[in-house]
């Protein structure tokens, strides 16, 4: 019997990235849940939390961690097309982050979540009791309009973004043989050896994306006020 290649185990995601990711995860069914069931207060909270998360995930994409940053895992069209034409062939390779047609699922999955917090902030109707914290800023008729974007438009575009999200993790399952959950538990995975794993920086980058993001939310939470007299 012949032995395989070498492996090793490398680092892959930082706690960070685990930790957004996960939020999302949870959020998203919650966001739902409080919204079809008319807990309005809960809604807006969760709301805030997932602006809060949203904004510091874009923040560590261009301070955090190697595979946590846009420069990364962002490619032009043509590099797209190469990587979905390689998934035909056998076998896989190991992608250090997120591959070529990932990393635009990713900017996808955030751009859709935050196009929804954003029509969220100026939805509602304030005789209802149910209003964002920026509805006064947008005025009636834009509130109006992105009430309706937000209950229907914006959440199903979310959901088509994790249908396809969840159908490329069962495809590399069923048909790459290759665990995606699994990483995004633990941080790491195996990989050949000789595979430079991702480069960590600084906890204290994190802490002061973590307060900018949480400022940023108390902000918005407030209406907006003007930050100067």
């Amino acid at each position: 019997m012949t032995e395989g290649p070498a492996q090793t185990r490398i680092r892959l995601w930082d706690l960070p990235v685990r930790l957004c990711h996960w939020s999302f995860v949870g959020l998203i069914p919650a966001l739902w849940w409080t919204a079809e069931n008319d807990e309005m207060t809960w809604h807006m909270r969760l709301g805030l939390a997932l602006a809060a998360l949203l904004t510091f995930r874009v923040l560590w994409g261009f301070v955090g961690s190697s595979t946590a940053r846009f420069t990364n895992f962002v490619r032009g069209p043509l590099a797209v097309v190469r990587y979905l034409a390689s998934l035909g062939k056998p076998g896989h390779d190991v992608t250090v982050g997120h591959n070529a047609a990932g990393g635009w699922s990713v900017l996808a999955l955030l751009g859709a979540m935050t196009l929804q917090v954003a029509l969220g902030l100026i939805s509602g109707d304030p005789d209802y009791g149910a209003a964002g914290p920026l509805y006064d800023l947008a005025g009636f008729e834009l509130a109006y309009e992105a009430t309706d974007w937000h209950t229907e438009v914006g959440f199903n575009l979310i959901l088509a973004v994790i249908g396809l999200h969840l159908a490329a993790i069962v495809f590399y399952r069923a048909v790459k043989r290759d665990n995606l959950v699994a990483p995004m538990v633990t941080g790491s995975r195996q990989a050949p050896a000789g595979t430079t794993g991702m480069a960590p920086v600084p906890a204290w980058r994190a802490l002061i994306c973590a307060g900018i993001a949480i400022g940023f939310a108390i902000w918005l939470w407030l209406g907006a006020p003007p930050l100067t007299s």
